[in-house]
């Protein structure tokens, strides 16, 4: 009874021990990841006339401590275009997303642009708004 009692004493010692070691691990590794800031997360267009200029650029910063990539960036609708760099982003620097509007389309403008990137905050979601007038 008593070598039961020790063992499970010692395994259960074990599997703390290992656990806490992996939260230690869990915590080292947040503080070194990328992380991505935006200047702004809603651009708005205000006015435009029809075929007038749909481009705007959010600028974003890598404020984390290792390399920032971007694995995709996607709009709601085929009416906004993102473009972005494909190379990493160094902690620290700064790059921006280009977005193009077809102001072709007269109307309100309401669109998201989803952000997905290897930083520790994960998934950002930009908008545009505006109105398109002829």
């Amino acid at each position: 009874m008593k070598k039961l009692f020790l063992t499970m004493l010692l395994t259960i010692a074990m599997v703390l021990g290992a656990n806490a070691q992996n939260n230690k691990q869990e915590v080292k590794a947040k503080g070194t990841q990328p992380e991505i800031t935006f200047t702004e997360m809603v651009h708005d267009y205000g006015t435009v006339q029809k075929g007038g200029n749909g481009i705007c650029e959010f600028e974003y910063k890598n404020t984390g401590k290792a390399p920032l990539m971007l694995t995709n960036v996607r709009s709601s609708c085929g009416c906004t275009v993102p473009s972005w760099s494909k190379e990493p982003l160094m902690p620290g620097k700064s790059a921006k997303i280009k977005v193009k509007y077809n102001t072709n389309n007269v109307g309100n403008i309401n669109k998201s642009i989803t952000v997905e990137s290897n930083a520790a905050n994960g998934t950002v979601v930009l908008k545009v708004t505006g109105k398109v007038v002829k």
